[in-house]
């Protein structure tokens, strides 16, 4: 079974990125007690402003789960206020798939 994975790129408000850090980092520390959570991990992009974040689930329905969480809600809503604009993302599929 493939895992459910996928990168997702956005910029943060210059304004924004202490908020958009503390709730990102609270959420990778969250994230790591979720059950279906294979990897979830933040990353700063060599752009300016720009962030990434690599998740990983067992399957699609961990992913969902992960979102409905009520101790991840807040955190999500913090962070999509924090951007600038929208998020764009791209699925990771293994090897296997990509034939």
């Amino acid at each position: 079974m493939m895992a459910y994975s996928f990168l997702s790129r956005f910029r943060i408000k210059e304004t924004r990125v202490s908020d958009f850090l503390d709730a990102a980092r609270q959420m990778e520390q969250q994230a790591r007690e979720e059950e279906g959570a294979l990897f979830f991990q933040f990353y700063r992009l060599d752009l300016p402003g720009m962030f990434a974040v690599l998740e990983s689930f067992v399957d699609e329905k961990a992913g969902e789960a992960h979102m409905e969480y009520e101790r991840n809600k807040p955190l999500i809503a913090t962070m999509i206020d924090c951007m600038d604009g929208s998020y764009e993302r791209e699925m990771l599929l293994d090897l296997e798939s990509a034939s």
